[in-house]
Parts: structure tokens; C-alpha cells; sequence
């Protein structure tokens, strides 16, 4: 299907629901088995015959990871609810207890899909000259090569512990695996019950010799019951099993902590030490082995999952090798502009020039790297300010404002400590940052920072000119390696101003006034976003054309997606793209039939949020108005976190986001599905398909618009034309 195909295409019939579904709670999905859905399609394309073998296997270990962390943070908290007798409703109307209980059915199938899934790909890898091998299927020599890489790597940091009353039941972290053993003295008959602890320091896969060109690896845990002798000498095994713990790891922080930084160090170690919430364990384990370790470790037995397979899927990551180049997707290198390469790499003269729309991973993040290192040395640059939600352990940005800082620039971090699982990364960095001569603020105790924003103030001539940095993802090179952002440079002087604001408020509480091209949560964005949703309704009524296409990680609040049914109800034909949670019943007769949600997975991480509205002019048009934003439309992301929604107004930055990334988006068959109004998704025949649209491809075989300079004198190839 082409763009123009999709901008013809008839909706499709609309469903008839009945009117508990269409006007109380069970007007929304619920959130959580949403998510699941979305850990599903990502585990679909671990079977996706167009995915490279091992960027499968990897598919498999990114869903077992999501889902690792999906019940460390949200069953966790929904368990707690419960637990407190808790019976407020989510906004499908369920309580806590209820939706565990949903979550429980549906994880599990999850993770049964999982594992046989993992068993397929594992007969694949043999074929293609992978190999997990079994301790019984070990030569000699692979016996004594082993010998010594366990003496010499492993041996050393392993604790093999005793259970007994003088010796207690040890703590096992978040994420922790260990054998329990059932050992019996050779020499008396002398029975032990034992702990084998297997330190996250190690691979899970350890390598073996080629063989036959061959690559084989051997699971640790099969290292390690070759070698109990060595760990208890005179003791042979009369049972074993395997077991891994998630602990409760979201962080509760006193509002009134004088030291937010002390706090949230202590808060770490608490998290550290969190509640168990999910227990896995090999399937057939002993019973009486398997009954201490679920009372030692306080589960009660709906949290045991009993796994026929490999616990701790996640660890299938480091069987993606680079030695089989074939088996990986082809090798992609990032774009520098065009623009700045005609600037011989000056950024500070490619934004003069004009607004410029980078979409990373296509276009490099080391251009956001290289916009703050010559901030940093540039002897006109008096001023830079900087909000770090993620960064990298040796991130580049912070070296660079650390040099800039040095170098007697006013440099002013704004690092947020509640970005779940990286506090401790911030809280270095901050130190790092303080001991340079940065001035380091924390932001608000109760709302997290999520906007990305720099500024950087140059002295140009008799002027102060500002170059503002907005971007939908994290400042860290790693992650924008896979995941697809915007970069919005400008030294547009509103723009500045309001970045400026922003910083002011908070650094010090003092709310923007007059903001001009720029909504923040937790004021105006929620307002600004029903607003124009409303103001698109109007013009439908008004006989317009009215069109918003969306697209973001999640949907979910309540009041936007009403405002949503409302408009579509109007009139308005509205296309969704979202690539995680939607909380929308998409179309339904009398409430949303105007409404398409899609979920793109694939290659790379959607992650940028965009909307664009019509504005009376349908879309695609010159007329839309277009933003880029930092935020979901969640209730955390709307209510309870600062955050940016930046209208774009250069006319080829426009036609970027419009006629390109969203055109594309909107077109893509073969990494797409299309939500039902039952909450099922569907995919299309690829089969059927000749060459489908796959808009990664299209994304990393052309420029971006708004990043040419001289040297693409040749038209990029763009999906459709402005209407007027």
C-alpha cells in the first residue's frame, strides 16, 4: 500500500459494542494487559521469518527483559494495592486484585510462548552452527578446558553456602539466579542442603572452543554442577534446581528529604532489598527443596512460576555474537547532515542557517554531542544550560559540560534522580558535575524532569544569541543507537526565551509566563493537547477538513482519549501510531470509527512523539500546526513530570515531520499492526505482500528534509505532497 492508497482508503466498518463498553470504564483498555499485548508483538518477531536469526534470539531476550521489569515496577505496585485492601478502580474498572489476576493468566502464557520459542530458535542456531551444548555432551577436551577456565574465571568469586540454622537462608538480589542443591557426604551419609549463588559478574554462556567452524557455548549452571566436587569436597548431588528472583524495585522517596541526593542513595539500598514479587524455579525441582526456598523467600505460591526451560531468558542476549555477521541485521552507519558537513562540522553555523530536524538513529547523535563540545571550547560561549534525564556511565555530555564548566563557561545541569533504574548513574554523574565547577539542580521533589532540553548562549558581535536543543529521547549515545528521536536545533529567539523559562522554573519554582511556542507539563500541556483536539472537532462540525495523526510510546489518559472519542464522533479522522500501551477502544460505531491505532515493531525502537493537526486544512498541509514532544499522553507524563511540547513552525522542518516521518510511519505494512476494537491486533499477509513498505528501511536509505545542504542537489523521495 503506497501513502496515497492509505490517505483513499475507506475506514474500515466500524464494530457495534455493547453500551458498557462504549460509555462507562470498559470504554478503555486496561493498561497493564495492554502492555503485555505489546511484549507479545515483540516476541512475535522473535518467529518473524524476515528478522536475521540472531536479532531473534535477541527478540526473545528483550521481551523476557521487559517483562522482568514490567513486574518488578508495575506488578509490584499493583501487589501492594492489593495487599493494603486497596480497591480503587483503574480507569477500565478494575481493582488492583483484579487486574493481577488478568496479568497472572496472560503472563504466563507469555512466558510459556517464550520458552518454546526459545526452543525453535535453538534448533535454528544448531543448523546455522550455534551451539548451547549440554554437560553430557562434552568431549574430553572440552572437560579439561573447562577445568580451567572454571578454576581460573569462575572458582574465585563464587560463595557456596551451607543452610542450616548456623547458617541462614542469604539474601538473593533483584534479578539473582542460584542453585539449590541436595548433597549427601560419601564418606557418613551426612545430608546438606546448599546455596550455589551465581554472581551476575559472569556470562550466563560460556564460551567453548571452535569446532568444525562451530560456535558453542555452555550455560554457566552446567559449568558449575560439574564442578560441585571442587565447591564441596566428599559430597555428591541427590537433587537439584534453579531459581531466580524479581524484588519490588520502584523507589519511595520522604517528599520532604532535605538531601535529595543522601536520600535517594538510601533509597537504592532499599530497593535493593525489595519484596520478592515473582519466583522462578526449575520445573520438577524436589519438593522439599522447593518448599524451603518459597519460605525463605516469603512468596506466597500464585507468584511461584515453575519453568520447563531456561530460566532467565533475558541472558540470551550475549548469544548475539558479531562473528556471525549473516545472522545480524546489515551493518547500518548514521548520517552526518549534509548541512553540516557544508559548514566543515560547525554546528553553530548549520543552525544559523536554519531550523534543523535530525531523526536519530538515521542522522547521528553525535551531532548533539558535537553542538555541546564546541559549547564547550567555543571562546564566544558564555552560558549553557542542561536537563539530563538518562545519560551513559562515561557519557559525553556530561564530559562536555564538564569541560565547559573548566573552562569558566556558567554551565547548569538540571539532573534527574528519579529516572527509574539509572538514580545511581545520576547521582555519579552529578558529583562528577559539581567537582568540575557545574552548578547542579535537582528539579522538583514531586515531579520528574522528562524534558530534553540544552541552551547554549553565544556572543555574536554586539548580541546574545541563543541555540536551544529539544528532543523527544534521552541524552545517551547508547540507546539512540536504537531508538528512533527527533532533534530540533534552532536559534529561533522564542524558542530560546521559552527553554529559558523552563529552566527558570525549575531551578527556581518560578512558573513561565507567556510562554510562545511551548506547552510544559504540569501547566499547559494536558490543556494545549485537548485544546486542539477540540479546536480539530470544531472544524469538522464547521464542514473542514479535519485530520490529527499522533504518535508517541503510550495512550492512555483518560480525559485525552474522551476528547478523542469526542472529536471522532465530530468527525475527525484521526490516525494513531503507538508503538506500547493505547488505552483507546479504536473504531467502534457512535464512539470512535473514525479512529486507526497502529503499533510499529521492528528493527529499531519507536520512541519520538509527534502530533499533528490538521487545522482546518487536512493533512498533510502547509496550514497543519506540528509539534514534537517529550511526553506520552499519560497521566504521569501529563500531570506529574515537566515536560515539553514544542510547535515547529519552519515550513521544512514541517514538511519533514509531515510528508516524511509521519507519511512513512502511516504507510508501513511490514513491521505494523492494527489494533481491533476488541484490543486484538492484526497483521498483515506479508506473504501475500510484495515488498512491503518498511518504513525503517525507507528512513535509512534517505536524508532527512530539513538536513540537506548543497550536496543534495538530488530529490529525496517523499511519500506525499502538502495539499496546499
Amino acid at each position: 500500500m503506497s501513502f496515497a492508497d492509505f490517505l483513499n482508503a475507506p475506514l474500515p466498518d466500524p464494530v457495534s459494542l455493547p453500551d458498557d463498553q462504549t460509555s462507562g470504564p470498559r470504554r478503555f483498555f486496561n493498561r497493564e494487559i495492554s502492555w503485555l499485548a505489546f511484549n507479545w508483538r515483540v516476541l512475535e518477531e522473535a518467529s518473524n521469518p524476515k528478522v536475521p536469526l540472531l536479532e531473534r534470539v535477541r527478540f526473545v531476550s528483550i521481551s523476557a527483559g521487559n517483562l522482568d521489569e514490567f513486574y518488578t515496577v508495575r506488578v509490584a505496585g499493583l501487589r501492594e494495592l492489593a495487599l493494603e485492601g486497596n480497591l480503587n478502580p483503574a480507569a477500565d474498572g478494575r481493582s488492583p486484585a483484579e487486574q493481577l489476576e488478568m496479568i497472572n493468566d496472560d503472563a504466563r502464557s507469555l512466558m510459556k510462548r517464550q520458552q518454546a520459542t526459545w526452543t525453535d530458535l535453538r534448533a535454528e542456531c544448531e543448523a546455522q552452527g550455534i551451539t548451547v551444548v549440554s554437560r553430557d555432551a562434552l568431549s574430553k577436551a572440552d572437560q579439561k578446558y573447562l577445568t580451567d577456565e572454571f578454576l581460573s574465571r569462575v572458582f574465585p568469586v563464587l560463595s557456596p553456602l551451607a543452610i542450616d540454622p548456623a547458617h541462614p537462608f542469604p539474601f538473593i538480589p533483584n534479578e539473582g539466579v542460584a542453585l539449590a542443591l541436595q548433597l549427601k557426604r560419601a564418606r557418613d551419609g551426612r545430608q546438606l542442603q546448599a546455596l550455589l549463588p551465581i554472581p551476575a559478574q559472569i556470562d550466563r554462556f560460556v564460551p567453548l572452543p571452535a569446532a568444525d567452524n562451530k560456535l558453542r557455548f555452555l550455560p554457566l549452571e552446567e559449568l558449575l554442577m560439574l564442578n560441585i566436587s571442587a565447591l564441596f569436597p566428599g559430597y555428591e548431588i541427590k537433587g537439584s534446581c534453579m531459581f531466580r528472583v524479581l524484588r519490588d524495585s520502584d523507589l519511595e522517596v520522604e517528599e520532604e528529604a532535605e538531601d535529595l541526593v543522601r536520600e535517594f542513595e538510601t533509597a537504592l539500598k532499599r530497593r535493593r532489598r525489595g519484596e520478592v514479587v515473582r519466583l522462578q524455579i526449575s520445573d520438577g525441582a524436589p519438593s522439599d527443596l522447593r518448599e524451603e526456598i518459597i519460605e525463605q523467600l516469603h512468596v506466597a505460591e500464585h507468584e511461584v512460576v515453575e519453568v520447563k526451560g531456561m530460566i532467565g531468558l533475558v541472558s540470551l542476549k550475549e548469544l548475539v555474537v558479531e562473528a556471525r555477521p549473516d545472522l545480524l541485521w546489515r551493518s547500518f552507519t548514521p548520517r552526518v547532515p549534509e548541512r553540516v558537513q557544508d559548514h566543515d562540522g560547525n554546528m553553530f553555523a548549520a543552525i544559523s542557517q536554519k531550523d534543523m530536524l535530525l531523526h536519530h538513529p538515521y542522522e547521528t547523535f553525535d551531532m548533539v554531542i558535537r553542538f555541546l563540545a564546541q559549547a564547550a571550547r567555543d571562546p564566544n560561549v558564555v552560558a549553557i544550560k542542561q536537563t539530563l534525564y538518562r545519560t551513559s556511565n562515561e557519557s559525553p555530555i556530561v564530559e562536555a559540560l564538564c569541560e565547559a564548566a573548566e573552562n569558566g563557561k556558567s554551565v547548569t545541569a538540571l539532573v534527574e534522580l528519579k529516572a527509574r533504574f539509572d538514580e545511581a548513574a545520576n547521582i555519579r554523574q552529578s558529583r562528577k558535575l559539581e567537582r568540575s565547577g557545574a552548578h547542579v539542580v535537582y528539579g522538583f521533589i514531586n515531579y520528574k524532569t522528562h524534558a530534553k532540553i540544552s541552551t547554549i548562549v553565544r556572543r555574536e558581535g554586539d548580541t546574545l544569541v541563543t541555540y536551544t536543543h529539544y528532543g523527544t529521547g534521552n541524552y545517551h549515545p547508547i540507546t539512540a543507537r536504537i531508538y528512533t528521536d527527533l532533534s530540533l536545533f534552532t536559534c529561533d529567539a522564542a524558542l530560546g526565551r521559552d527553554a529559558t523559562k523552563v529552566f527558570n522554573y525549575i531551578g527556581g519554582y518560578a512558573e513561565p509566563d507567556g510562554l510562545e511556542n511551548l506547552a510544559i507539563s504540569p501547566l499547559s500541556m494536558k490543556s494545549s493537547i485537548i485544546a486542539n483536539i477540540r479546536a480539530e472537532a470544531e472544524h469538522a462540525r464547521a464542514g473542514k477538513p479535519a485530520m490529527i495523526w499522533a504518535k508517541m510510546n503510550s495512550l492512555i489518559e483518560p480525559d485525552v482519549i474522551d476528547a478523542l472519542y469526542e472529536a471522532s464522533q465530530a468527525g475527525v479522522r484521526i490516525d494513531l501510531v503507538i508503538r506500547g500501551i493505547c488505552g483507546l477502544r479504536p473504531g467502534v460505531k457512535g464512539m470512535s470509527e473514525t479512529i486507526r491505532v497502529k503499533s510499529i515493531v521492528g528493527r529499531f525502537l519507536e520512541h519520538s512523539r509527534i502530533v499533528c493537526f490538521g487545522n482546518g486544512h487536512g493533512l498533510p498541509s502547509k496550514k497543519a500546526r506540528v509539534f514534537i514532544s517529550s511526553a506520552d499522553w499519560m497521566g504521569r507524563n501529563l500531570n506529574r513530570r515537566v515536560e515539553t511540547l514544542v510547535e515547529c513552525t519552519n515550513p521544512t522542518v514541517k514538511a519533514q515531520i509531515v510528508s516524511q516521518i509521519m507519511a512513512a510511519n502511516l504507510a508501513d505494512m511490514a513491521q505494523s499492526w492494527v489494533l481491533q476494537a476488541d484490543g486484538s491486533f492484526q497483521r498483515p499477509d506479508l506473504e501475500a505482500l510484495e515488498n512491503p513498505f518498511n518504513c525503517h528501511r525507507f528512513f535509512m536509505e534517505n536524508p532527512s528534509l530539513s538536513g540537506r545542504g548543497s550536496a543534495g542537489a538530488k530529490d529525496v523521495p517523499e511519500l506525499t505532497h502538502s495539499h496546499d
